[in-house]
């Protein structure tokens, strides 16, 4: 088991760990981002935080790995090369998730949602209720980081291999916005 100061140390030391003033995919501001993408850009930390997850849902059965794009496509790979499993993503159009090129999911599938970062869980909400629509049974839900401190949960399993408790800010609520520091975005999701 991966201790939670060992992934901190893989964070600081990839870059993976900023600081400043920053508008999180779910429309919250932060003064914290975690930029998964700078850590899984080395396998060897890709292989050992995937593998936390692939281990936790060993027993499961599960068909198909999916995740949100952009954060969670190395993760969905990742954790799908672990457990010989196929793994997809969903992307956004418009305003909605959707399979684009040529991804598929069947009815009866068993589906494994992962994701780089969890904060409201949005993103990963949005998928599962994609693979529901599609008549697949959910198995769980794995991610990274868990930045809600536990707060945010789900009608399955959900195992982060890192749960903290990151500060964040509704807009009009902002300390960081008070003081005029500049906004930052350096997520996927357009706003």
């Amino acid at each position: 088991m991966v201790e939670k100061e060992q992934v901190m140390k893989m964070f600081r030391g990839s870059g993976g760990l900023l600081e400043g003033h920053f508008l999180l995919s779910s429309g919250l501001h932060s003064p914290q981002y975690f930029q998964c993408a700078k850590v899984l850009q080395y396998p060897h930390y890709a292989e050992l935080l995937c593998g936390e997850i692939a281990e936790h849902f060993e027993d499961e059965d599960v068909d198909v790995v999916i995740a949100p794009a952009i954060g969670g496509i190395v993760v969905a790979q990742e954790v799908g090369r672990q457990m010989c499993r196929r793994s997809i993503w969903a992307e956004r159009e418009g305003d909605k998730m959707s399979l684009r090129r040529g991804f598929e999911l069947q009815p009866g599938e068993r589906v494994l949602v992962v994701e780089d970062v969890v904060t409201t869980g949005g993103s990963v909400r949005e998928v599962m209720a994609l693979a529901e629509d599609a008549g697949c049974e959910i198995v769980g839900v794995g991610a990274i980081v868990d930045r809600s401190g536990g707060k945010t949960t789900f009608d399955v399993d959900f195992f982060p291999v890192v749960r903290l408790e990151a500060v964040t800010y509704p807009p009009e609520q902002c300390p960081l916005c008070k003081r005029g520091l500049p906004l930052v975005k350096p997520g996927s999701r357009v706003r």
